[in-house]
């Protein structure tokens, strides 16, 4: 959540981050009129309780008439002390609840829009020209089933609409991506995990994915317990009401983990293949650093996302998401879209985000550098959500007879196949 001074000390910044999201307004200054009773009343509790206890002090000493005026006096203070408290503490989960509703403070070079008013940063490979080569590129479905990769219609049949098997070589692609992912992600330094799938409300509040996507998140009403949508929620949870010395930091860690995500409001949206689907794998990257140091860091998830799309040969641009379009927790989001031959356009297949100290004030994680304890930064990357990248590499690398070429990097997981060969029917 937002930090309670820094709020009271520029209401307008927060005003403004608002407005650019296309949230509420009116919000801050709830939140503010909240706080100051909450204040207010914590001042008034304090004096009666001082008065109380001087009071305390003096009835011993006191005789007769003065005795009963000053236990008559005793007996309203501790009504009005406890009057107090309950106040007090009313107005400070007013405060909290009303603050745990306002979204990060967006970054001042974040483009001011909606979902389609994003900036484009750069643009990295060409895409193919299929025309020039003689023929029309066929759709990841169409490959994957030639290939015997990917069913979706037992996936329909056993579970509902977009969920899908992935077969013989499709399940070997999957393996192959997430090993290469995990190989680069170790050699960069993070720590591999391997992270729980369901998780309790605490954890899903605090990296705010129950506020405005709660929609799209899977709740067991019996266990009170949620799947993630992604392991960032895990990872997040994973130094919750813990301070950490100043010297272990940055910490990173890039976790393997099944996603689970309603798909809520994309009713009639990438209905064919596997492009948009209930369940997929993922592997993610998540670091804990000096708040001072996020943005640094953010260009460095990112480089490593521009990285692993490169080593797969795909023709992808990175783009700077609009306010509208940022998720409650980031203050800024880098996207790299991929190019998708069939669709004509580009489309995400990563995100980072840069959290500051939003989910770490929820969490209670914290810092500890000297005699300072503070808040730390928390930020996120994927570095490949596995049924995306299977789409944009079987469109992109594909061959007139149906085969689809292997990039290097993933060939040492594919048993050093070259190519991916349709199955004989």
């Amino acid at each position: 959540m937002i930090d309670l001074r820094l709020l009271r000390e520029d209401p307008d910044r927060a005003r403004a981050s608002q407005r650019a999201r296309g949230e509420d307004v009116d919000l801050v200054d709830a939140v503010l009129s909240a706080d100051e009773r909450r204040r207010s009343s914590s001042v008034r509790f304090d004096e009666l309780r001082s008065e109380q206890k001087q009071l305390g002090k003096l009835i011993p000493k006191a005789e007769g008439d003065e005795k009963a005026e000053l236990l008559r006096r005793a007996g309203e203070l501790a009504s009005a002390v406890k009057a107090a408290d309950t106040e007090k503490d009313e107005a400070a989960a007013e405060t909290q609840q009303l603050l745990s509703r306002l979204s990060n403070l967006v970054h001042p070079d974040v483009p001011v829009g909606g979902e389609e008013d994003f900036t484009v940063l750069e643009t990295i490979g060409t895409p193919r020209d299929f025309a020039a080569e003689g023929f029309e590129p066929k759709d990841h479905l169409e490959l994957g089933q030639k290939l015997g990769a990917i069913d979706v219609e037992r996936g329909a049949k056993v579970s509902g609409s977009r969920f899908y098997f992935l077969t013989g070589v499709g399940a070997l692609l999957e393996l192959a991506l997430v090993n290469a992912a995990v190989a680069q992600a170790t050699e960069a330094g993070f720590t591999p995990m391997l992270t729980p799938a369901l998780v309790k409300p605490q954890a899903m509040e605090g990296t705010g994915f129950l506020g405005q996507a709660a929609q799209d998140v899977y709740r067991l009403d019996k266990d009170d317990m949620y799947l993630v949508g992604t392991s960032e929620v895990a990872l997040a949870g994973y130094h919750m009401d813990e301070i950490i010395d100043a010297d272990r930091l940055p910490l990173r860690y890039a976790a393997f983990s099944p996603c689970f995500r309603r798909e809520a409001g994309s009713y009639g949206k990438d209905t064919r293949g596997i492009f948009r689907v209930h369940q997929f794998d993922k592997v993610e990257m998540f670091s804990y650093i000096d708040p001072e140091e996020s943005q640094a860091e953010h260009r460095r998830l990112l480089q490593w996302e521009k990285q692993w799309l490169t080593s797969l040969e795909l023709p992808f641009q990175v783009i700077d998401v609009a306010t509208g379009d940022l998720g409650s927790s980031a203050a800024r989001k880098f996207d790299c879209e991929a190019w998708i031959p069939t669709q004509g356009k580009y489309r995400e297949l990563t995100s980072t985000s840069d959290c500051t100290e939003f989910q770490s004030r929820r969490l209670s994680i914290r810092m500890r550098d000297g005699k300072r304890v503070k808040p730390l930064a928390t930020l996120n990357g994927t570095l490949c959500a596995v049924p995306r990248t299977i789409v944009a590499l079987l469109e992109n690398h594909q061959q007139e007879d149906g085969s689809v070429w292997v990039p290097p990097v993933l060939r040492p997981y594919l048993g050093g196949r070259e190519a991916l060969e349709p199955v004989a029917k």
